[in-house]
C-alpha cells in the first residue's frame, strides 16, 4: 500500500522538480541579461573606443580622435553616478593628461640585481614600412654605448632589434627604430613597445601589461620651434591636401596640464602659428612643458596626439655671435655622402658660405664626410630630421632655424648644380658670382626671391656612379627646361612659410625675379645611372608627393615617363632622357678644379 501510493506520486514529484529548475533557469538567465547589459554600458563608458584599422599597409589611418565637450557638461551617465566628474573648464585639462600621459609610470619598478635603465621609458609612434620610432624620455638618463644592442618588445612577446636612430635638436632626446614583426601585426590595435637592452631577453616577460597603443604618423603634432614672438607646432594630418589649408579659426595651441590655449594666426599645410601662452609663473623655469593643437568641431574638440613639448621663451633660431652670413644653401638629404664633396665644394667656391643639411635619417657616411669638410674650412652643419615626408615643413623650419646667421637662402639639392653661361670664361670661380644674381638696384627690399629654371641631365650611358662627379659623368639632358628653383630672402618669406619647395610665398610687397637661362641655370642631375636612381623608389621626401610603389597620381610631373611602380631598371635606362648634349659645366669644373696627375690622368678636387 505504501509502496503504491509512492509509485503514484512519483510522477507529480518529476514534474515539480522539472517547473522548479526550468523557472530557476529562466529567473538566472534573466539576471546575467540585465548584469551583462550594464556591464557592457559601463565598459563603453569607462573605456576608450577601440580603432577599427584597414589591413592595408602604412601609412594607417588616424587613430579616432579624443572628443571634448568645452562648450557644454555632458548629461550624467548611469554607473558612474557615483565618480566625480571634472567640472566643464578641466575638461581640455583632463583630455591633456591622458593624451600626455607619462609613459614611465606605466613601467615596473627594476627587480632586484636589475640595473635601472634596462627597461628605458620611450613614447611610439608608427610611421611608414612598418618601422616603429621610439623616442626615450627625457627624464632618462641614459649614456649611449653604442655597443649595446637594444631591442623592441612588443605585447605578443614578439621582439625586433632596436637601432641607434639619432638625437633630436633642441630636445636632445635619443630615438631608436625598430621593426614591427609580422607576427604582431596580425591584431588591432597596435601598442606600443617597450625598449629593453637585448641581453634582458630572458626577462622580457617583466614588460608592462598594461600599455598605450602606438601613435599614428599620419595624425601626430611632430615638433615645434619658438620664436621671440610666437609658437609653431608642425602637425601632420590636419591639412592633407596640398594648396587647401583650414581656416586658423578652428584651431587653438594648448599648452601643458593646465590647458592653457592661445588662438593660431596662420594654417599653412603642416605648420601652426600662435602666440607664446601666459604662463608667467613659469617663464624662470626652463622644464619643457606639453604642447599640441586643439581642432574644434560640431561635435566637441579633438586634440591631436603629440609628442612635441615647449619650453616657455626658448628661442631656437641660431645665434652663435658669428655674423650674418649673405648667402647659405639649405637642403634635406638621406644617404648623400657620396655626392656631398662635390656640391659644396663646388657652390662654396662661387659664393655660399654656409650649408645647412637636414639629415632625413641617413645611414652612410654622412656625418664622416661633413667632419671631413669641417676641418678642410668648410662651414657645414647638420639638423637630424627623422620626420618622413615633410621636406616643406623641413624647408619652413629652416627659414626660421637660420634666420639670425643669413641673409638670402638657396633651398636645392644635393644633385643641383647652379650655373651661369656667362661664367664659361673664367679662369677660376669667385665667391662673388652666385651674389651677382641677387639685385642690387634700388629699391632691393622689392626683390624678395630669385627664381632659376632647371635643365634636367639622363643616365648619360653611366651604368654606375661616375668616380669623378655628376658634373664629369653627367652631359646628356632632356632638350626643355623643367621646373625652377629658389634663392631667398628669408625676411621676406611670408609668416605662413607656405613653400612649394621650389619656392615661398612671400609678404606683401616682395616680388620674384625670374632669371633667364642666359643668366642662370641649375644643372639637376635628376636621371642618374640607375643603382642610384632606383633610391628614390624608397620614399618621395615631400608631403604631397605619391610614393612611386603606389598606383595613385599617374601623370604627376614627379614620376618618371616609362617607369613602373617597382624598381625595375627599364631596357635602355642608360640611353634614355638624352636629347641635347651638354658639357658646359663639365668643362668649366674640370678647369677650376681638376688637378692633372704625374701619369697625365685629371683627379677631381673632391676626389682626393
Amino acid at each position: 500500500m505504501h509502496l503504491k501510493t509512492t509509485t503514484g506520486n512519483f510522477p507529480v514529484f518529476l514534474l515539480a522538480v522539472v517547473l522548479f529548475v526550468a523557472f530557476s533557469h529562466r529567473i538566472y538567465h534573466d539576471a546575467r541579461s540585465t548584469v551583462t547589459t550594464r556591464l557592457l554600458s559601463s565598459s563603453s563608458l569607462l573605456s576608450p573606443p577601440r580603432l577599427q584599422l584597414s589591413q592595408t599597409p602604412p601609412p594607417p589611418l588616424p587613430p579616432r580622435p579624443l572628443l571634448i565637450s568645452t562648450l557644454r557638461p555632458r548629461p550624467p551617465r548611469p554607473l558612474l553616478s557615483s565618480l566625480p566628474s571634472p567640472p566643464p573648464s578641466r575638461a581640455l585639462s583632463t583630455a591633456v593628461d591622458e593624451i600626455f600621459s607619462d609613459r614611465q609610470k606605466q613601467l615596473p619598478p627594476p627587480s632586484s640585481g636589475e640595473e635601472e635603465s634596462s627597461i628605458l621609458p620611450t613614447v611610439s609612434i608608427l610611421i611608414p614600412d612598418w618601422v616603429v620610432l621610439l623616442i626615450v624620455s627625457p627624464e632618462t638618463r641614459l649614456t649611449l654605448d653604442y655597443g649595446d644592442n637594444y631591442t623592441c618588445v612588443f605585447r605578443n612577446r614578439a621582439m625586433s632589434q632596436a637601432r641607434f636612430a639619432g638625437v633630436l635638436p633642441f630636445r636632445k632626446r635619443i630615438t631608436f627604430k625598430c621593426v614591427l614583426p609580422p607576427n604582431a601585426r596580425r591584431r588591432q590595435p597596435f601598442f606600443q613597445p617597450t625598449l629593453i637592452k637585448s641581453p634582458l631577453e630572458p626577462q622580457a616577460n617583466n614588460a608592462p601589461a598594461l600599455v598605450p597603443e602606438l601613435l599614428r604618423w599620419n595624425f601626430l603634432v611632430y615638433d615645434h620651434f619658438t620664436t621671440e614672438n610666437d609658437v609653431l607646432l608642425f602637425v601632420k594630418g590636419v591639412n592633407n591636401r596640398q594648396g587647401v589649408n583650414r581656416s586658423p579659426s578652428e584651431f587653438k595651441c594648448v599648452f601643458g596640464a593646465d590647458a592653457v590655449t592661445t588662438a593660431v594666426t596662420t594654417s599653412s599645410q603642416e605648420v601652426f602659428r600662435c602666440p607664446h601662452p601666459d604662463l608667467t609663473e613659469l617663464l624662470e623655469d626652463s622644464e619643457p612643458i606639453k604642447v599640441t593643437l586643439d581642432i574644434s568641431g560640431e561635435i566637441g574638440n579633438v586634440l591631436v596626439p603629440s609628442v612635441a613639448s615647449y619650453t616657455p621663451r626658448r628661442r631656437r633660431t641660431v645665434d652663435l655671435g658669428e655674423g650674418k652670413s649673405l648667402l647659405c644653401a639649405c637642403t634635406m638629404v638621406y644617404n648623400v655622402a657620396k655626392f656631398l664633396k662635390e656640391w659644396v665644394m663646388y657652390h662654396s667656391n662661387i659664393g655660399v658660405e654656409r650649408f645647412i643639411l637636414y639629415d632625413n635619417d641617413s645611414d652612410d657616411d654622412l656625418q664622416r664626410v661633413v667632419d671631413e669638410l669641417a676641418r678642410e674650412g668648410y662651414d657645414v652643419r647638420t639638423l637630424f630630421w627623422i620626420w618622413p615626408k615633410t621636406q616643406e615643413a623641413g624647408f619652413s623650419h629652416c627659414a626660421l632655424y637660420a634666420q639670425q646667421i643669413c641673409t638670402w637662402m638657396i633651398f636645392i639639392d644635393v644633385d643641383e648644380f647652379i650655373f651661369s653661361p656667362t661664367w664659361l670664361d673664367s679662369a677660376s670661380p669667385s665667391p662673388n658670382m652666385l651674389k651677382s644674381l641677387l639685385p642690387k638696384q634700388a629699391p632691393q627690399t622689392a626683390i624678395g626671391q630669385v627664381s632659376i629654371k632647371c635643365n634636367e641631365f639622363g643616365p648619360s650611358n653611366q651604368s654606375v656612379h661616375p668616380i669623378q662627379g655628376v658634373t664629369q659623368g653627367y652631359t646628356c639632358r632632356r632638350r626643355f627646361e623643367q621646373r625652377h628653383k629658389s634663392i631667398v630672402l628669408l625676411e621676406a618669406i611670408d609668416p605662413s612659410l607656405m613653400n612649394a619647395i621650389h619656392h615661398f610665398q612671400l609678404r606683401k610687397g616682395y616680388r620674384t625675379n625670374q632669371l633667364s637661362m642666359q643668366k642662370a641655370v641649375v644643372n639637376h642631375y635628376k636621371y642618374q645611372a640607375w643603382p642610384e636612381f632606383k633610391a628614390k623608389f624608397r620614399r618621395r621626401v615631400s608631403t604631397y608627393v605619391v610614393d612611386w610603389r603606389r598606383n595613385l597620381n599617374l601623370w604627376s610631373k614627379d614620376r618618371t615617363p616609362g617607369l613602373g611602380f617597382e624598381a625595375i631598371e627599364p631596357a635602355g635606362w642608360a640611353q634614355k632622357f638624352c636629347e641635347a648634349r651638354d658639357d658646359q659645366l663639365q668643362r668649366l669644373t674640370e678647369r677650376w678644379f681638376g688637378v692633372e696627375t704625374s701619369n697625365g690622368n685629371v683627379v677631381m678636387a673632391w676626389e682626393r
